[in-house]
């Protein structure tokens, strides 16, 4: 189903519940957004992600990055213990082919590509999964640390200057989303 303020993405309805995305985010082509998905304010899910709230809900809060091709899921209500929605704060950055399921992120995470962050996960303010890690169910990487390898273990504490990079980070998808908002729009109007 075509979407006119997000061309050539999916907004899809099911179980009776549309995606809430806010009017300042940016969903590039390609995107799959399906469900009880809320996207906030100057957030930008980048092309190809598939975000899927049909057993559960996802959240993503202002200025998150979710970029290309991460996937993002929640885990089901399983007899009575309500399962695991996927909660997505402010400020924090997901990068590419990343896959999320039924975890938490808090507000300025930082999850690094082609990571895995399970079921009852949270990874803290201000801390960073390494790239390529797998974060198994029911872990948490506390505020202000590095964790990685498969099974994700703690490697040591983060700098000053690597928490200011990562707000850094955040900033520059604001603005670099803003760019490809109007580019998506100029080539459509080619």
């Amino acid at each position: 189903m075509k979407h006119e303020r997000h061309p050539g993405a999916s907004i899809i309805v099911i179980n009776g519940i549309a995606p809430r995305i806010h009017e300042s985010a940016f969903v590039a082509p390609g995107c799959r957004i399906i469900g009880d998905v809320e996207i906030g304010p100057e957030a930008s899910i980048w092309y190809n992600c598939v975000i899927r709230g049909d057993v559960n809900r996802v959240t993503i809060g202002a200025r998150t990055n979710v970029q290309d091709g991460t996937v993002i899921h929640c885990d089901s209500d399983k007899d009575g213990a309500g399962g695991f929605p996927t909660t997505i704060g402010e400020d924090v950055l997901i990068g590419h082919m990343v896959m999320l399921h039924g975890c938490t992120l808090l507000d300025r995470a930082f999850v690094g590509l082609g990571s895995i962050v399970m079921d009852g996960c949270v990874v803290e303010g201000d801390a960073m999964l390494a790239a390529g890690a797998m974060l198994t169910p029911g872990k948490r990487v506390p505020h202000r640390q590095l964790w990685s390898g498969r099974p994700a273990k703690y490697m040591r504490d983060l700098t000053d200057e690597a928490v200011i990079g990562m707000r850094t980070g955040v900033e520059h998808y604001v603005h670099n989303a803003h760019a490809h908002k109007g580019a998506v729009r100029a080539a459509l109007d080619d």
